[in-house]
């Protein structure tokens, strides 16, 4: 079945997407972090500040849209994708602190060390990491013990030195160095696509689809990932800073090689055009059960934060 022109398709296919997975993933962290009422409130109510409200979702709602592909239930499919929200959240509670990139808004306010404290930033990012793989592990939300192995191995290996803390050491390590255009697709297939990849991978896993079945979508997710950084890289060069709702202009301070850098910015977006049609057409021997997932990857080139 040929994929229609996702600019054809009603505007509310994303938008309603957006607007669930944010409320459902709120929901999900509302109910993983009460307050308990002693000498660990602070620490619980900086992870909530971090994690409820804010955000595009986008991890999530790829988990969600891959698994409904295969008809996975959505709660657990929700819970699985806040997981690895959960991970992302920390990465930028860890990202926005001084001795990384000192940032002081994050998602429109305060980042946490500046709400909180530094050393509560800290334990609120490891009480995240940790959140995410106890949700994984969890006996009661998903019985097969072979997919909670695949999904903690998946999600354990796009989080750490190989997937997205490798990508920000080598990010930190630009700074200083000249990076040529393949190292900086390295840097973000790392940081910024190993995450994203995960996201589609846990998905497929959700619907037991074999290993060597997961090829296509493995494709796509690299395109989207690598696109969604060119677009980052652009909206740090260009965007609006009230709409990102953090600094911009970072990059260029600091130094580093960027795809806008070394392409210019004509060519970086041509570049993230690209790659998204290269990710819908990947999806052509699906029908309209891949729809969403067609209108995630045109999300990426359209965003403004």
């Amino acid at each position: 079945m040929t994929a229609p022109d996702t600019a054809e398709w009603p505007q509310t296919l994303l938008g309603d997407a957006l607007t669930r997975i944010a409320q459902e993933v709120d929901a999900c962290f509302d109910t993983l972090l009460p307050v308990p009422g002693d000498a660990r409130d602070r620490l619980y109510q900086a992870m909530r500040y971090a994690a409820i409200g804010g955000g595009k979702r986008l991890r999530p709602l790829l988990v969600t849209a891959v698994a409904g592909m295969f008809g996975v239930d959505r709660h657990v499919a929700v819970r699985v994708g806040s997981a690895i929200e959960a991970i992302h959240v920390y990465s930028l509670i860890h990202d926005d602190l001084p001795c990384m990139d000192n940032d002081a808004m994050r998602h429109g306010k305060p980042t946490l060390h500046l709400a909180f404290d530094e050393a509560t930033a800290v334990l609120a990012g490891d009480s995240l990491h940790a959140l995410a793989f106890d949700i994984l592990s969890d006996q009661a939300l998903i019985g097969d013990p072979g997919v909670r192995i695949d999904l903690v191995r998946n999600l354990a290996l796009a989080s750490g030195a190989a997937g997205m803390a490798g990508g920000q050491m080598m990010d930190m390590v630009a700074e200083t160095t000249a990076f040529d255009l393949a190292t900086v697709s390295r840097l973000q297939a790392l940081k910024t696509g190993a995450l994203l990849g995960a996201a589609v991978e846990m998905g497929a896993i959700l619907g037991r689809l074999p290993a060597e079945g997961r090829a296509t979508l493995r494709a796509y997710a690299r395109d989207i990932g690598l696109a969604f950084q060119i677009i980052d890289d652009l909206l740090d060069a260009e965007g609006d800073e009230a709409a990102a709702g953090k600094a911009l202009r970072k990059d260029a301070v600091a130094g580093k090689q960027t795809f806008v850098s070394l392409l210019g910015a004509d060519r970086a977006r041509a570049q993230a055009h690209l790659l998204v049609d290269q990710a819908v057409q990947l999806l052509g021997s699906h029908g309209e059960e891949a729809d969403l997932l067609r209108a995630i990857a045109r999300f990426i080139i359209a965003r403004d934060r």
